[in-house]
């Protein structure tokens, strides 16, 4: 008698957030993903934390982070996924990775979510592959439910092909 296992699908999201508000977007996606990929796997790593080999786990990558104006310029990455991927993580290789993107900002200044340019630069210079345009979250991400429901809904979709 043959046994068929079903494939499950898995999500690795490694998320920089220093006020709350990315890991607020991160947690709604995740909760909504589980809602119509049940048996996804979701795995979230603190950038300060993760190691470059965390690039490489999961069927999909996320990247997710703020932006930020530290060092006197304006527009860069949450300081924390900025030494992760600039430091750690430079030399990492991410040939064919499917890879989906977050980034978070603020209106009042110039570079409005930069961080979402710096992470797709990353994922590009580095051989990955975006999955589906990135979600830009600018200013406070409560009452913008909506946007990344909408958003998380073609992830999800995107997840269950690529298992």
């Amino acid at each position: 008698m043959g046994c068929t296992l079903a494939l499950v699908p898995s999500l690795q999201i490694i998320a920089a957030s220093t006020s709350g508000h990315t890991d607020y977007v991160v947690t709604n996606v995740t909760i909504f993903l589980k809602t119509k990929v049940p048996n996804v796997s979701v795995t979230v790593i603190r950038a300060e934390q993760a190691k470059a080999e965390d690039l490489l786990k999961g069927d999909v990558l996320l990247l997710a982070s703020g932006t930020w104006n530290t060092g006197g310029s304006e527009g860069q990455m949450n300081p924390h996924m900025h030494a992760f991927l600039r430091e750690r993580a430079a030399d990492a290789k991410l040939k064919g990775k499917k890879v989906a993107i977050i980034g978070l900002g603020d209106a009042r200044y110039r570079y409005t979510a930069k961080a979402k340019d710096l992470l797709e630069e990353f994922v590009k210079s580095h051989g990955g592959e975006l999955l589906l345009p990135s979600l830009k979250i600018v200013n406070e991400p409560y009452g913008q439910e909506e946007a990344i429901k909408k958003w998380a809904q073609e992830l999800a979709k995107k997840i269950s092909s690529h298992a």
